[in-house]
């Protein structure tokens, strides 16, 4: 798996995403919230993955895009290291909950947390 973020690796169906969050499972480890569904995809990819901001705790859309900027970064590198070796398909969104902005370096130590804990979480309950 390379450290790419391709348009075939983003969650855009309006159907899988209400799916995602009417039968998905949630880990969270503040400020992020990892919602997660297991399912197939169409055109093979293992992982696609959405990213959110609420607009009700950042009111202006110059914030609300720069964390999503963020996110979608400490995603990209962080995915290789923990889904190298999956084989099992997996709709991500990843929830943004905190009022106040953040830093790449603090948002990329949550990343690592919330994946650590969504690898431990699905490793036990597949063996």
């Amino acid at each position: 798996m390379s450290f790419k973020y391709n348009k075939k690796d983003k969650l855009k169906s309006k159907k899988l995403i209400d799916k995602l969050f009417n039968e998905g499972k949630a880990i969270t480890v503040y400020p992020l919230r990892l919602v997660y569904l297991k399912t197939d995809f169409d055109d093979g990819s293992t992982l696609k993955t959405g990213v959110s901001v609420s607009k009700k705790l950042h009111k202006t859309a110059v914030a609300r895009n720069r964390i999503k900027r963020l996110l979608r970064e400490a995603y990209r590198l962080n995915k290789p290291l923990y889904f190298n070796n999956s084989s099992t398909s997996y709709a991500f969104m990843i929830l943004y909950l905190s009022k106040d902005g953040t830093t790449f370096d603090a948002l990329n130590d949550s990343m690592k947390r919330v994946f650590k804990k969504f690898v431990d979480k699905t490793s036990d309950s597949l063996n």
